[in-house]
């Protein structure tokens, strides 16, 4: 009885901890050291300070990976355009380099860089909606889950990540993809954008005017200026049957093409792989989002997510590997079928076998809460990697192959489509399937080091197959790397110096690789 009491406690305590809300920001031993203080400006801060608006002075900041802490000049908060051009002059009186930021999910401190000036451009964040020509204008610090519930219930988002809290600015920056296979990323929904450029000038680019900036800057990392506003394409917020297909990975490439591809009521689409151990990367789960026509429908107001502790526990509850991680591809399966939300009625009786609807809105209307932890000494890292199509199998492959050498706690690997892109440094040439991994790791040296062999491999993998690689991601590859994977990435560094002489504008990525590449 004493056993079986101490192993309920036990049980008890680790459903507590794996299923835990999270308090404050995680800390993390930093991949790059650096220094245990970040000293104050000698004097303090100028008199010229005054006239912003510091969410921070001095100290560090951190992204979502919890491995880049980094020590900064200070935070800015940007409310509106004249805070911008104000932060801009401070640098330039300063000396000091500028860089962006949203809600840092990029994992390579894509959003800071050391010592800089970080404009945190969440304050900034109006919208407007022309509901006659279905267009938004939007600051680039307003999330994409702010868009969604001023657009609810009449119009959606045409493109944007599969989660709902990115800012604009940082979507546009990386140029983000999602579950619409047919509106491709966010470039294709942008009429014009407005930018600033480090002198305080500002500039309007679209595909038509200073298209060759437009180019550089969707994608850019934010090393050509700041957004101030972007004018984006919304659609109508269409009702959608939800549907499910578990299949052999294999075939998933020819289903696409002779299935999916030509239908063109099929809204939105993604995959995931299994990642249990009897079924490792073989077996996939195609979700499907077919559009029906209701003209009576009721559409509900937006909900948030709902059993955040449930979900967090089954995550972390994975990480342990083995019968946990066979349990949650289990419960994907067969489980999460049964608790499917169908949220949108017809305004007349219910019919026996009425279909399952939703409106476009909630499947991307996800501020995924579940996957803040307060577990300590481990994180979880995103990869994604642009393969194509014909080569997806193969991929595939050596992606198990890597996985099960090197003993990687794989949480998911889902596939989306990605069409061919035409911005300057493009992850897309040419048609693609994207495989999104989200990877967990100790934070520990060892942790460090086999994500670092972990992530070369899979990027040799995948330029082997004629793919790439994403870049708003770890740090972990070679120049050479860089270069094999974006042959373009040298003439990109040349065309920031042109743009940005002083070169006012950088991150940690641009810091690290412009260098070794004979940019700076």
């Amino acid at each position: 009885g004493g056993v079986t009491l101490a192993a309920a406690g036990y049980a008890a305590v680790k459903v507590n901890e794996l299923s835990a809300d999270p308090v404050g920001e995680k800390e993390c031993t930093p991949l790059v050291p650096t220094a245990s203080e970040n000293p104050v400006v000698e004097g303090g801060l100028p008199p010229s300070a005054a006239e912003l608006t510091w969410g921070q002075e001095a100290g560090f900041i951190n992204d979502a990976s919890c491995l880049d802490k980094t020590a900064v000049y200070g935070v800015v908060r940007i409310q509106n355009e004249a805070d911008v051009g104000r932060a801009l002059r401070f640098a330039e009186e300063q000396g000091l380099k500028v860089a962006l930021a949203g809600v840092r999910h990029s994992m390579g401190g894509q959003a800071f860089a050391p010592n800089a000036l970080v404009l945190d451009m969440r304050p900034f964040n109006r919208v407007e909606l022309d509901e006659a020509n279905k267009l938004i204008t939007v600051q680039s610090g307003a999330t994409w889950h702010d868009i969604q519930t001023m657009l609810h219930p009449k119009f959606a988002v045409k493109a944007m990540q599969s989660t709902d809290i990115f800012t604009v600015g940082g979507s546009i920056a990386v140029n983000a993809h999602g579950m619409d296979h047919q509106a491709g990323a966010i470039a294709n929904t942008i009429r014009s954008l407005r930018l600033m450029m480090a002198d305080g000038s500002v500039r309007t680019l679209s595909r038509n005017e200073n298209a060759d900036l437009f180019a550089l800057v969707v994608g850019g990392y934010g090393l050509f200026g700041v957004i101030l506003d972007v004018v984006l394409e919304v659609t109508d917020n269409v009702i959608y049957t939800p549907g499910r297909r578990i299949m052999r990975y294999e075939v998933f490439p020819a289903v696409f093409q002779d299935e999916l591809a030509p239908d063109p009521r099929l809204g939105l689409m993604y995959g995931h792989l299994s990642t249990a151990p009897q079924s490792l990367l073989r077996e996939l789960i195609l979700y499907t989002y077919t559009q029906q026509d209701v003209p009576d429908a009721i559409i509900p107001a937006l909900g948030e997510v709902s059993g955040v502790k449930l979900r967090r526990f089954v995550l972390n509850f994975s990480k342990q590997g083995g019968w946990p991680m066979r349990l949650k591809w289990f419960a994907e399966k067969n489980i999460e079928p049964r608790l499917e939300a169908c949220s949108v009625t017809r305004n007349q009786a219910m019919k026996d076998g009425e279909a399952c609807l939703v409106s476009r809105n909630e499947p991307m209307h996800d501020s995924v809460p579940y996957l803040r932890n307060n577990l300590r000494g481990e994180t979880d890292i995103l990869h994604e990697y642009f393969i194509p199509r014909a080569n997806f199998v193969p991929f595939v492959d050596g992606l198990r192959q890597i996985v099960v050498e090197h003993g990687v706690n794989l949480l998911n690997a889902s596939v989306r489509v990605v069409h061919r892109e035409d911005i300057f440094l493009n992850y897309a040439p040419q048609d693609v399937f994207s495989l999104v991994l989200y990877i967990n790791q100790s934070t520990d040296e060892d942790g460090n080091n086999k994500m670092r062999t972990v992530t070369s491999k899979l990027i040799d993998l995948s330029t082997s197959l004629g793919g790439r690689f994403f870049l708003p991601y770890q740090l972990h590859y070679t120049p050479e790397q860089l270069v094999a994977a974006y042959p373009e990435i040298r003439a990109f560094f040349a065309a920031k110096k042109e743009s940005d002489p002083a070169l006012r504008f950088t991150n940690t990525f641009y810091e690290k690789y412009a260098p070794l590449l004979g940019s700076l």
